[in-house]
């Protein structure tokens, strides 16, 4: 079970992302690209190039824990990668994202 509080915020990587990264590579990604701290117990996310899979990463106060998701069916929602500014999301919204849409 993972949970957050109410000052968590989750982080979309807006480029596609080869789900083969693992810890290292989406750490490197969120502390380089995002210009974010991946200890600071944010969520980052990070969607492949056909949306039909996603990872996360998360420290949890006592290492880096990684969440992945791939769908059988439909895609998850699109990311405008020309979008210039940052996109943030509330824990309900990732709820939603995490939803498919067939």
């Amino acid at each position: 079970m993972l949970s957050f509080n109410r000052r968590t915020k989750i982080f979309i990587f807006k480029e596609p992302t080869n789900m083969r990264e693992s810890y290292d590579g989406l750490f490197n990604k969120a502390k380089t690209v995002l210009r974010k701290d991946p200890f600071s117990g944010h969520l980052f996310l990070f969607i492949n190039k056909r949306s039909s899979s996603c990872k996360c990463l998360y420290y949890d106060g006592t290492g880096l824990v990684i969440i992945a998701k791939r769908l059988e069916e439909g895609l998850f929602s699109r990311i405008n990668p020309r979008y210039k500014r940052e996109i943030v999301l509330t824990q309900a919204e990732f709820s939603l994202f995490l939803k498919v849409q067939i």
